[in-house]
């Protein structure tokens, strides 16, 4: 009797073991192509839950189950479905760098072709004064409105940006750029209409000064939200490559300019072409952000949390320290920078007698260098921490401050290079490669725009709006380089302290 019952249990469950099996063989794929599509829409899954922060472990016995039905075969597959995301995840982080760094690069090539004419060509033309010095005084005023525009650009954008898309607000931003340079190369000068001149200069710096406020923010957002938390230091210093690179070929161009031309030629309409030609590259700047997808971060930011209302007010409210602190550690990076590619011009030309082109080979050779030493500084920053490469080399500006002008003053060629590619290159360039991913981890995902946009240009304000400014009254009244040596290394001083008030979040990806 026991064993006819122990017979017919196990019939029973041989039986519905048979039923399992055929069920579980009904929904099996029929062919290897539809395993291979399976295989993908799982690992799909997988890599949306892994980027939005979720943890996606399998139960125990779903572990268990799988256990027995996983072929070799099947294997095989996901491994190389794994291997095709991931070879596809590097492709798009190195695609969005790289655009990001030619946007920021014609972003830089308006500004700084703006800069580099204010030494140049604008103090004659737009701001005609018997003293030289007081002429650039007025030309570098208007090179300060530009700074005080960009804070209403970084607002206007990171507003835009955080609600919209990081990707929208870089289309428009370029646009409005390329526009305020190409219309500054068709002014008229101050002999052809008189203050009219200076008041639409002013104008189209106001509008340059609006894109290049928006325009920062987004892209090293954009490239930070992309790339791995354990690479953005040197992913995002391919971003910076854009700066030093914007300003060699602007000044490159003006260079080949004024010495393959008369000065009056040069003065007439020589310095027009540069401003002209940003026409093109806007072209192509547009053609390489169409190509360029949303961050995950946004798209989580939207599915899960919802846009902020008014980000730049929650940015305000939320993380007013670091805003506070971003500020100040931005001080000296943007303002010992335009002391060294700006002013240097100025005061080698006007104080020193010296040729201008023999300052402009050496803010050249700065900016290449620094293309190079940009992404050393960055990758190091991921090795050793933010906090320690921005320190280094805020340090290493205010004792270089201490020598620079005594440098120039030796009116040997490569002194003057050497010290201005010591400024740009491993001052500027250690600072700069650790700043993008530095200032992008003060604030979440959900108002980063619009906070990395405050401290990046409100802090230029106080520091590359006002240093040739402050730099070129001081020489005025002081007659001597000592007192902008000073300057410099209070700049320096004041940025390395606050520093170490910025409390960096928790990385988001």
């Amino acid at each position: 009797m026991t064993n006819a019952r122990l017979t017919s249990s196990a019939v029973g469950n041989i039986s519905s073991f048979r039923a399992k099996f055929k069920r579980r063989a009904a929904t099996r794929p029929k062919n290897p192509l539809d395993m291979w599509n399976k295989s993908l829409l799982m690992l799909s899954a997988i890599r949306t839950k892994v980027r939005a922060g979720d943890v996606f472990l399998p139960k125990p016995e779903d572990d268990v189950m799988s256990g027995m039905v996983r072929s070799s075969g099947s294997s095989r597959v996901a491994d190389q479905a794994t291997a095709s995301i991931k070879g596809r995840e590097s492709g798009d982080i190195r695609k969005v760098a790289v655009a990001s760094a030619i946007g920021n690069m014609i972003e830089y090539y308006d500004f700084t072709l703006y800069a580099t004419a204010t030494a140049l060509v604008f103090n004659k033309i737009f701001f005609p004064s018997s003293d030289p010095l007081v002429g650039s005084l007025l030309a570098f005023a208007t090179f300060f409105v530009g700074y005080c525009a960009r804070p209403l650009g970084g607002v206007l954008f990171g507003h835009f940006g955080d609600r919209v898309g990081r990707k929208t607000a870089l289309l428009i931003t370029i646009l409005i750029m390329g526009l305020g340079t190409f219309l500054i190369g068709l002014m008229p000068t101050y002999e052809q209409v008189g203050v009219l001149a200076p008041i639409c200069l002013i104008g189209l710096r106001l509008l340059q000064g609006i894109g290049i406020g928006g325009e920062y923010g987004g892209g090293m957002v954009m490239t930070v939200e992309h790339a791995p938390a354990d690479r953005r230091g040197f992913f995002s210093s391919l971003v910076h490559i854009g700066v030093p690179a914007g300003f060699l070929i602007p000044i490159a161009l003006l260079g080949i300019l004024s010495t393959s031309m008369s000065e009056p030629d040069f003065l007439a309409w020589g310095w027009r072409i540069p401003f002209l030609f940003s026409i093109v590259l806007v072209g192509i700047g547009l053609f390489i952000r169409f190509k360029i997808s949303e961050t995950p971060a946004f798209k989580r930011v939207l599915s899960e949390e919802g846009a902020a209302c008014v980000p730049v007010v929650e940015a305000v409210r939320n993380h007013k320290g670091n805003i506070l602190f971003g500020i100040g550690a931005k001080v000296a990076e943007s303002g010992l920078f335009n002391i060294y590619a700006v002013f240097a011009i100025t005061y080698c030309k006007t104080k020193l007698g010296l040729p201008s082109q023999t300052i402009l080979n050496g803010v050249l050779v700065g900016c290449a260098l620094e293309c190079l030493t940009l992404p050393m500084f960055g990758a190091l920053s991921d090795r050793i921490g933010r906090r320690a490469v921005y320190l280094g080399g805020m340090i290493f500006q205010a004792v270089l401050a201490l020598v620079f002008f005594q440098m120039l003053n030796t009116g040997h060629t490569g002194m003057i290079w050497l010290a201005i590619a010591l400024g740009l290159a491993l001052g500027h360039g250690s600072v700069y490669g650790a700043q993008g991913a530095y200032f992008s981890e003060l604030f979440p995902a959900r108002i980063r725009y619009s906070g990395l946009s405050l401290v990046q240009q409100l802090g230029p304000i106080l520091g590359g709006g006002l240093s040739p400014l402050i730099a070129t009254a001081l020489l005025a009244e002081y007659g001597s380089a000592y007192w902008v040596a000073g300057y410099m290394v209070a700049m320096a001083l004041l940025s390395a302290a606050c520093v170490f008030g910025l409390r960096p979040l928790r990385s988001d990806n």
